[in-house]
């Protein structure tokens, strides 16, 4: 039978001590960046870049100066360095723009020895590698409520910094409502366990514009099959609640019955939006889930993102 465990408040939040059974996030984040530098290294391969100079906020590279161009472009301390005169060039500045949010609620800290990483792992994971992927092929990162959009090849680490000192999000199931551009596009990272409605609400708030959208449905294996016998005690992670059960067999045929009408209930509400829902097993590679993003970005868009 499966074993599981909960990753407490502690893994969860950030700048407190070291728990029995998880490092704080502050701690593990350095190994959660390298992660996700790994996973979008896989895939950069099939991502098409659109990367150009112009004006923006961004530094991009240093160029040799060409004759001709206005002098006020040199960077006369990069210049200083060498024998040659160099210009800053900074990034295109229509760029479209990628939002993100991570689920960090007490759910997310879920995990079974079926698993290769805990929901909140694998979402900061995926989050992180996605936005690596996007800022590559000249896209923006921003993150809902936390961070305005960035083009910094650094993204992970910014996107990371942010997410450790943030200490508001651990009760936060669901992201800000706030509506997003025409052109931008959000990408929740969740396990969407909330009822149906309000997972609506949010959708419809984010997307009042005309933004489009994907979820991301991060689940453990164990709440896929629920591989339970004989009497079992079930926990609400949200709510600190607990349900004692004598039959966990027949307990899970109901269970993954509710289960596949919640699921349907999301499609069905992201295909009216016109977004869309992917679900990602915890055990399975983080490589799977973000190149189906990046190929439904591609899409969405009519661009070249996706892989070749």
């Amino acid at each position: 039978m499966a074993r599981v465990r909960v990753l407490s408040e502690d893994a969860r939040l950030p700048g407190r001590t070291e728990t029995e059974n998880a490092l704080t996030l502050a701690q593990r984040m350095p190994r959660l960046v390298l992660e996700a530098r790994r996973v979008a290294a896989s895939l950069s391969h099939g991502v098409h870049g659109r990367r150009r100079a112009g004006v923006g906020e961004s530094f991009w590279q240093f160029r040799p100066f060409v004759a001709g161009e206005a002098a006020h472009r040199i960077d006369w301390r990069r210049s200083g360095r060498d024998d040659r005169l160099y210009v800053r060039e900074r990034e295109w500045e229509t760029a479209q723009t990628i939002w993100f949010w991570i689920d960090r609620s007490a759910s997310m800290g879920f995990s079974s020895d079926l698993a290769q990483a805990s929901k909140i792992e694998r979402g900061i994971v995926l989050g992180l590698a996605l936005a690596n992927c996007f800022v590559e092929a000249g896209e923006r990162a921003g993150m809902l409520g936390l961070m305005a959009p960035r083009a910094s090849r650094r993204i992970t680490e910014v996107m990371a910094q942010t997410m450790v000192a943030d200490r508001t999000a651990l009760e936060d199931d669901l992201p800000p409502q706030a509506p997003i551009a025409p052109l931008h596009e959000a990408v929740l990272i969740s396990d969407f366990l909330s009822p149906p409605r309000e997972i609506a609400t949010v959708v419809e708030g984010i997307s009042s514009r005309g933004a489009r959208g994907h979820l991301v449905m991060v689940v453990d294996p164990v709440e896929e099959t629920f591989p339970f016998q004989g009497q079992a005690i079930l926990h609400d992670l949200e709510d600190g609640v607990s349900l004692r059960i004598g039959d966990a067999v027949s307990w899970g045929r109901a269970y993954r019955e509710r289960i596949a009408r919640h699921r349907a209930e999301l499609e069905e509400m992201a295909r009216r939006r016109g977004w869309t829902v992917t679900i990602h097993r915890t055990d399975r590679p983080a490589s799977e889930a973000a190149l189906r993003i990046l190929t439904l970005v591609s899409a969405s868009r009519g661009a070249t993102m996706g892989g070749r």
